[in-house]
């Protein structure tokens, strides 16, 4: 954590089931899959704290871009496997989201990410974290009971 990022340790977790179509040939995941499905645990997450992508981008223009994604392919997944994909907030910045996200099965992590979250505007540029997600994300997993207000409209 760097200096002005504030921590969270916020976890959630997502179910997922592995189809035929998430498969190579040799019916293991597709290892850019992975990447899919921690895009989709990232988007849950937000969306249990009251915050839809699509929701944030029309009230204050922001939308999120992976800037930085490191990846530790441990094992592979198969067709039919039950995983979890965990999200924990790690740090938040200013413009920034660090997270740490695990993809298992069974409790044993099969990819580890790290990755780096940016809030971006309209015009690709870098902005500010919504206040009211920030304070949601701060809050440690006490969900509130509302949305809050995201931020005002920016150009």
């Amino acid at each position: 954590m760097t200096a002005g990022q504030e921590a969270s340790g916020l976890t959630h977790a997502m179910p997922l089931r592995v189809y035929y179509e998430d498969t190579d040939a040799a019916g293991i995941v597709y290892y850019a899959n992975y990447l899919k499905f921690a895009e989709r645990g990232r988007t849950e997450m937000m969306r249990s704290l009251g915050f839809e992508h699509s929701r944030i981008f029309e009230e204050t223009g922001i939308a999120f871009a992976v800037r930085r994604l490191s990846a530790d392919y441990r094992a592979a997944a198969r067709l039919d496997d039950a995983l979890t994909v965990e999200t924990t907030v790690e740090a938040i910045g200013a413009a920034t989201l660090s997270l740490d996200q695990q993809i298992r099965r069974d409790g044993d992590t099969l990819v580890a990410l790290d990755v780096l979250v940016a809030c971006v505007g309209r015009d690709g540029r870098p902005r500010r974290l919504p206040p009211g997600l920030r304070a949601a994300l701060a809050c440690q997993g006490h969900l509130p009971v509302s949305s809050p207000p995201i931020v005002q409209k920016t150009p």
